[in-house]
């Protein structure tokens, strides 16, 4: 499946100018722009991940390509930066022809709900509206997916897949409690430390610790990493983290029971950022929801390792969803 993953399936990066903020974008599969593709056989649904924090978008490309074979290459799967997570590589250029035009209304894109309204612009502008959307949430990515429902029931969402979800009391989970007080109060330290070390660093220095980070972590991606490395991207990650410390504490019930046919959530037993206690709560507020537990023991970054399973098992949830769009698709041909 690997060798086959790697050489078959086409995946396009680019970079786009999304609120006026570099913005990387891989697209899995043919369809490299939906807006403009007028074709009978333009896909009738997209869909679209959000990752955790960071937001570096190349870990998730091999589980975008597992998803995109298990679904037999008939719809589009994207993966896109969080504002601030991705700054444009020398030798790429940035598309500039579908931005925002109320690019600059958003008020602290970097942060938090800057970060829903970032992704709330792209799907409005490169999005056609009547495609129907499956959405993934990753780690935080999960709390934007239910934002997202929340301010815009306008969109055709059908399904929303919450992995591994922190939506609620980050700061008291395990690995909270350590997060805290590094993101919050200790965050200008970390800026200054990032800015003296990296920014002086020649690239060729990047890459080859880059290389020998992600070899002894046994991890491969055919795309460049060095945003890692950037100060800028790493400071808005932690920004981005002191406000989830802080603003992520109420799960939001009302949201999830409003849509709830449509959410399926996938806690971990030994995720130190959601514990199991967390699923057991949510399991007691909404007893008729599609809340699943990890019999697998993948962890919280399951795109490093664990990329085939989640992708198997996400492919096999979105199975009934997938054969009444295409029988609807047929049906719309005769």
């Amino acid at each position: 499946m690997d060798s086959e993953i790697k050489e078959e399936i086409p995946v396009h990066e680019e970079f786009i100018l999304c609120c006026g903020v570099e913005t990387q974008v891989f697209k899995c599969g043919p369809w490299t722009d939906l807006l403009n593709d007028q074709s009978a056989n333009r896909p009738k649904l997209l869909i679209f991940i959000i990752t955790g924090n960071p937001g570096f978008p190349a870990f998730y490309v091999t589980f975008a390509k597992a998803l995109y074979s298990l679904i037999n290459r008939r719809f589009p799967v994207w993966i896109i930066s969080h504002a601030g997570h991705a700054l444009v590589p020398k030798d790429k250029k940035i598309l500039t022809t579908s931005d925002d035009p109320n690019a600059q209304e958003i008020k602290d894109i970097y942060g938090l709900h800057g970060q829903v309204e970032h992704k709330l612009a792209f799907l409005r502008t490169h999005v056609p509206k009547e495609t129907k959307l499956v959405v993934i949430g990753h780690s935080i990515g999960c709390y934007v997916a239910l934002q997202i429902l929340k301010h815009a029931p306008e969109l055709p969402i059908i399904r929303s897949f919450l992995l591994f979800p922190t939506i609620e009391r980050m700061s008291e989970s395990p690995s909270g409690r350590i997060a805290t007080p590094l993101l919050c109060w200790l965050r200008y330290i970390l800026y200054v430390s990032s800015y003296l070390l990296l920014k002086p660093c020649p690239e060729k220095i990047k890459s080859w610790l880059l290389s020998v980070a992600l070899q002894k972590m046994n991890v491969q991606s055919d795309f460049s990493l060095l945003n890692l490395l950037e100060p800028f991207c790493l400071a808005n990650a932690a920004y981005l983290g002191s406000q989830e410390m802080m603003e992520v504490v109420k799960r939001d019930n009302e949201t999830i029971k409003e849509h709830l046919p449509k959410l399926t959530f996938y806690y971990g037993t030994i995720d130190p950022w959601c514990p199991k206690e967390y699923y057991e709560d949510i399991k007691k507020d909404f007893p008729e929801g599609d809340i699943r537990l990890c019999e697998k023991k993948i962890p919280h970054a399951f795109t490093l390792h664990f990329y085939q399973e989640m992708a198997e098992m996400v492919a096999g949830w979105l199975k009934d969803d997938l054969s009444q769009i295409e029988t609807e698709t047929e049906g719309n041909k005769d």
